[in-house]
């Protein structure tokens, strides 16, 4: 049996994973990865330190979830969904590239993952809104949260003004264990939902409410 290439940990010369380098991602892989750094995903160097890959972890309880973004991504993914007993998460990890490179740069300054400038063009896609919610959404009585804490309270403020200019969607800033997140008012929470519907995984539907 041919053994698969993988780039993770030794050097690898592999015709195959070159020329995925060269390969664009699709709208809605990227709309996917979009929504994954948002949300619980991280781009971390390659071996090399020349290209950043994307590294996705969610809990075996949503197995689901994560085999629909590994199915999604699977040109990108050199090995299946991996099990760690430590914290029962299942993982996921692309190849480099030189697209995520890209974002990297821009979700990233001095280490630290931020909400960029351009934000209004990378959230054009609804699958990224979705993702961002499957992996940091929650009903909220009669509206929705996306927890956003590990923005700083402006770049939460511009988050507001951005669903709104973008999707029409009401939101404001509540206060959660001392950080900030977003409400998504009980007026929106409806619109919110017809956008992010038909993306949803069925077991993440709880989520909506």
């Amino acid at each position: 049996m041919k053994a698969i290439p993988r780039e993770a940990g030794r050097v690898t010369y592999s015709t195959e994973i070159r020329n995925l380098k060269k390969i664009n991602f699709s709208g809605y892989e990227r709309a996917v990865i979009i929504g994954s750094i948002l949300g619980d995903g991280c781009l971390c160097e390659n071996w090399s330190k020349t290209n950043y890959r994307l590294i996705i972890s969610h809990s075996v309880d949503q197995k689901e979830y994560i085999d629909w973004k590994y199915k999604i991504l699977k040109q990108w993914i050199l090995t299946a969904p991996r099990f760690y007993e430590r914290n029962r998460s299942l993982t996921i990890r692309t190849i480099s590239h030189p697209e995520l490179t890209t974002l990297r740069n821009v979700f990233y300054l001095n280490g630290k993952k931020i909400i960029p400038k351009n934000i209004f063009e990378l959230i054009k896609n609804p699958v990224v809104l979705a993702v961002w919610f499957m992996d940091d959404g929650n009903v909220n009585n009669d509206g929705y949260n996306l927890n956003t804490q590990s923005f700083s309270q402006e770049e939460n403020s511009f988050l507001v003004e951005i669903l709104k200019k973008e999707y029409g969607i009401i939101c404001s800033i509540e206060k959660n264990k001392g950080y900030s997140r977003l409400y998504i008012w009980k007026r929106s929470a409806e619109a919110f939902r017809q956008i992010i519907n038909d993306f949803v995984v069925p077991s993440l539907r709880y989520k909506l409410g």
